[in-house]
């Protein structure tokens, strides 16, 4: 039998494995330096930096949505504020640790979590590009 044709003969326990996955990609500006990096990343300097935010739901509301990008967009917005055009080191949460861009990655997942999360949605994964070829991620298994 084809297997377009024993799809439709799936077990309910195997459609509870499926799985939505939304995705936005939003920038913010900001400098920063990293000590104890003996390299040009030490000096001050800045990037455009681009994020990358994957949402998780295993079943849609009653809009056949997992979540409305506005809203994805917006706590996301809300959250870069505390960085857009800043000097990262001066942040208080960037202090005792380099702002680099696995601990910006591991920041933004914190705080959008806290935002985001509920019972049927969760924030999977948050990607930082600090250029077009470099980037770090964070997420949980």
């Amino acid at each position: 039998m084809p297997a377009w044709k024993r799809v439709g003969e799936l077990s309910k326990e195997v459609l509870a494995e499926e799985m939505y996955e939304l995705k936005i990609i939003t920038q913010f500006s900001a400098a920063h330096r990293l000590e104890n990096f003996y390299g040009k990343c030490e000096a001050l300097h800045g990037h455009n930096w681009k994020v990358e935010v994957y949402l998780q739901g295993e079943r849609l509301d009653e809009a056949g949505l997992v979540k409305d990008f506005g809203e994805l967009k917006a706590r996301t917005r809300e959250v870069l504020e505390a960085l857009d055009h800043k000097y990262l080191n001066d942040l208080p949460e960037f202090r005792h640790q380099n702002p680099s861009s696995e601990n910006l990655a591991r920041y933004l997942f914190d705080r959008l979590t806290a935002t985001l999360n509920t019972n049927s949605v969760r924030v999977s994964r948050v990607s930082v590009w600090e250029s077009d070829t470099s980037c770090a991620s964070y997420f949980l298994p």
